[in-house]
């Protein structure tokens, strides 16, 4: 290995932002490779097993948004201090990432696994019914396995901040196609499994039932392959960041605990795990609400939750992208390269997804139509309620690209509390109560839903896009004079 970080405090702005960008574009897409393909094989197990995903990954991902939120102080201080000049002080704050979160790990593992049926009750599943049954199995497996995916987060997050978004991106290719390899046979082992009908090897199925007896573990078994799957990118990377040449290398005593380096990064990173959590207990609310028009409105909102994570990826690529640059100049001292890098990404973004709402607006049906079985009835309503989303929310989906971008602006600077609120205001200021209006007063069900989501995301990039032409985000910044030995790290206030 070697060290693959990009120089972006010099020159040319445009190129290593999507130079830096394109890779993280691609993990997201890889990601989504993860959820597609999940969804696709559950969904041969019927409508109740996609519900019981949609259930479950709202319970997943305040987990995962509350890991991720913490590893933005990794990226933010290891791209600012890298940015001035101070490579020690970022191998320290590597160190301290990596123990400090995976003590938060442990500990939502043991409390995830115990809690998950209740929690899932609390979002609308019903307990004694096969969608909560189904979500309870693979939400616990999933919590099993959160070191890995929470390893993974941090090896992310560091590297990001380094200026290295290929070596995670090559990490995820291999998580992700393990993932896709694994997810028909633990799924739906070998009964009724269409791979083997495809590749017209039904005699074969025959013959491994006959001698396994295995028909599979069901929607707990997306879970088994995914907790597998991250287990191997999670182990390569805290092997690179230990004994590799990728740059970053924090020391033994690194590891070590300190309390003012674990309270800067609580500073930067509480307010985007607070944030993420926000957003993750708001998909929630989001789901018992749309439960209120029956697991028909659930199961299409997780597959077009899915489907807009396509949409979603330029978006959240370069913002992450971003908040690399805008750290790293901020370190060195160069805030109207930090503004500019911004206001590149946002138009770039803005271009990207007319694009993608193009190509996906007429094929609305067929695309939500591909991740359910034929023929029911139930899915005939599904596929119209998603084809539906695409419609209403797809085109406001350009406003939520400013409105990300934007947003990893100000996480590059390490204004996570003034991020935290402006994303916070998008799902419980707007989206949240209009959708509840919209579907219970007005009773326009869960199309009324699709409406309140446009109509959040165009406000929200409004609003957002005001604040940050106010131009005092850019005051906060590590300041590389007030650093002179690990843990003595100083960040400005909001």
């Amino acid at each position: 290995m070697k060290d693959r970080s990009v120089n972006v405090t010099d020159g040319d702005l445009f190129k290593p932002l999507l130079v830096l960008s394109a890779p993280i574009i691609g993990s997201q897409v890889l990601q989504v490779a993860y959820n597609l393909a999940d969804t696709f094989w559950v969904g041969q197990l019927g409508a109740d097993a996609v519900a019981a995903l949609s259930y479950s990954w709202a319970i997943v991902f305040l987990m995962v948004s509350v890991g991720g939120g913490l590893t933005t102080a990794g990226t933010v201080l290891v791209s600012q201090h890298k940015g001035s000049g101070d490579f020690r002080q970022s191998h320290h704050v590597a160190g301290q990432t990596i123990s400090f979160v995976t003590i938060v790990a442990v500990v939502f593992a043991a409390v995830g696994y115990v809690a998950a049926p209740y929690l899932l009750a609390l979002i609308g599943a019903t307990p004694g019914t096969a969608p909560h049954t189904f979500a309870t199995d693979y939400t616990r497996v999933i919590f099993l396995g959160v070191v890995f995916m929470f390893w993974f987060f941090i090896f992310d997050a560091l590297m990001r901040g380094w200026g290295d978004t290929r070596t995670p991106l090559y990490l995820m290719a291999g998580s992700a196609t393990l993932n896709v390899v694994l997810d028909p046979f633990l799924i739906l082992g070998f009964v009724d499994n269409p791979l083997f009908v495809w590749a017209g090897m039904e005699a074969l199925q025959t013959q491994l039932f006959a001698l396994t007896g295995f028909d599979g573990f069901g929607v707990m078994g997306a879970a088994i392959a995914t907790v597998i799957a991250r287990f191997f990118p999670a182990g390569i990377g805290m092997y690179l960041l230990l004994f590799g040449d990728v740059g970053l290398s924090p020391s033994p005593s690194d590891f070590l605990l300190k309390a003012d380096t674990v309270k800067k990064i609580l500073d930067i990173g509480a307010p985007t795990g607070a944030e993420q959590g926000m957003r993750a207990g708001g998909i929630a609310a989001m789901t018992a609400i749309i439960a209120l028009a029956g697991d028909d409105a659930v199961a299409a909102y997780g597959i077009v939750n899915r489907l807009a994570s396509l949409l979603f990826l330029p978006a959240l690529g370069f913002a992450r992208g971003t908040e690399t640059v805008v750290g790293q100049n901020l370190g060195a001292r160069q805030p109207e390269r930090a503004k500019r890098a911004v206001l590149l990404a946002a138009a770039t973004v803005s271009g990207a997804f007319l694009v993608v709402v193009t190509i996906a607006y007429p094929f609305a049906e067929s695309i939500t139509g591909v991740f359910l079985p034929p023929g029911e009835a139930a899915s005939e309503t599904v596929i119209e309620y998603g084809a539906a989303y695409i419609r209403i929310a797809g085109p406001a989906y350009v406003f939520l690209g400013v409105f990300q971008i934007t947003l990893g602006g100000f996480r590059g600077s390490g204004s996570t509390r003034t991020a935290m609120l402006l994303s916070v205001q998008e799902l419980w200021v707007f989206r949240i109560p209009l959708s509840f209006a919209f579907i219970t007063v007005l009773g326009w069900g869960v199309i009324g839903v699709w409406y309140a989501v446009a109509i959040s995301f165009v406000i929200s990039a409004l609003t957002t896009g005001a604040w940050f032409l106010r131009g005092t985000w850019t005051d906060n910044v590590v300041d590389p004079e007030d650093v002179d030995a690990p843990g003595d790290i100083e960040v400005a206030d909001d």
